[in-house]
């Protein structure tokens, strides 16, 4: 009988998906419109997203341009982007809403730099995890006789070879973003 590493490739996958997710909440000196993302804008009488009420897009590299569809909700996305709090400058204009990114400061950066390595070590902390439920299942499967004790090591050794690519792949997104803020 063989183990089927599938469910610990599929978590190191969410994992990696989370981290992603999380560092591109992470504001940086340059302009992107996913920091926008878990921003809902009152309009109509319901939440939405902003991408759902207007156009977004990069006017230049520290400047996102929203053009709403409704000229008329320009003051709610702008008190929805003032109230998210994520750092920027907000202005209206008859064209929509500029967000404005300020240079970062070297201490911003450093603590950007050591929030995302927290996030980092989260994610480290959830694939090893799920290294330890392969782990038991593995040796709970050699209890039962469905491997042998030669079989179980094999497995446990391509296992960790998983986990650390997992890692190596979580690293270079750390690497990745740490550039993007020293940049």
């Amino acid at each position: 009988m063989s183990y089927d590493f599938k469910k610990l490739k599929d978590s190191i996958k969410g994992s990696e998906e989370w981290l992603k997710k999380e560092y591109s909440g992470l504001r940086t000196g340059i302009a992107s419109p996913s920091i926008l993302d878990g921003v809902q804008v009152e309009v109509y009488g319901s939440r939405m997203p902003i991408n759902q009420v207007a156009n977004i897009g990069i006017e230049d590299a520290r400047v996102i341009r929203i053009t709403p569809w409704d000229k008329s909700q320009s003051k709610a996305i702008e008190k929805a982007i003032t109230v998210a709090n994520l750092g920027v400058s907000v202005g209206i204009d008859d064209k929509g809403v500029r967000i404005f990114f300020p240079e970062l400061t070297g201490d911003r950066r450093s603590l950007l730099i050591k929030t995302a390595k927290a996030k980092l070590e989260d994610a480290k902390v959830n694939i090893r995890g799920f290294r330890d439920v392969a782990s038991t299942e593995i040796d709970a499967q050699e209890k039962k006789g469905g491997m042998g004790e030669d079989d179980k090591f094999r497995y446990k050794k391509e296992m960790q070879k998983i986990v650390d690519e997992g890692n190596a792949s979580l690293e270079a997104l750390l690497a990745k973003k740490e550039k993007e803020i020293n940049s």
